[in-house]
């Protein structure tokens, strides 16, 4: 019975001990946060980008435009001699349209992927130099994290800041600041 007593007081230190060290590097834990798409939006690289974004997806935009009025066309002249050729025929032309819209379909994937691919190339440098700023400047207020204040959605990751937190480790206008804008 002593025994178990004695296990149980250590067991009990222990698990106090485990539970008071987190707690202390908590609060020896400095949490900045940033918003990066508020500092990209000044950049002003973001307008050239945009621009070269918008002329791409206008450029593929008229291409699939191209290829639908085609397919269209296409369907519209079976439409019209579906009923005086041979059910051979029909068959043949309904392969070749399935064919066709499959082949516009798989064009509209590839115009997206292409569209996602040039984003990332276009807006990779602009995302290096504001990732590089943010290092900076947390380095230079000894933060050990820095939070994104937003998805990139736009959706809010954080819910509230107090007035003296938002002032002291909102860390977006030093940023902006290292970036010279």
């Amino acid at each position: 019975m002593k025994n178990a007593i004695i296990f149980s007081f250590v067991s009990l230190i222990a698990l106090v001990s485990l539970a008071a060290a987190p707690a202390a590097s908590a609060q020896d834990m400095t949490i900045g946060f940033v918003e990066p798409r508020a500092i990209l939006e000044r950049m002003p690289e973001m307008s050239a980008v945009r621009q070269r974004l918008q002329n791409f997806a206008e450029r593929k935009q008229n291409e699939l435009g191209t290829k639908e009025r085609e397919l269209q066309t296409e369907i519209e002249l079976y439409q019209q001699k579906v009923g005086v050729i041979s059910e051979t025929a029909r068959q043949q032309e309904e392969e070749r349209l399935t064919a066709l819209e499959t082949e516009f379909r798989q064009l509209q994937t590839e115009a997206q992927q292409e569209l996602q691919q040039r984003q990332a190339e276009l807006m990779g440098p602009l995302l290096q130099q504001v990732q590089e700023a943010i290092d900076t400047v947390a380095a230079r207020r000894g933060l050990d994290y820095v939070l994104n204040q937003t998805t990139s959605n736009g959706d809010v990751i954080i819910l509230y800041v107090s007035p003296r937190v938002q002032e002291e480790y909102d860390i977006t206008d030093a940023v902006m600041q290292e970036l010279g804008i």
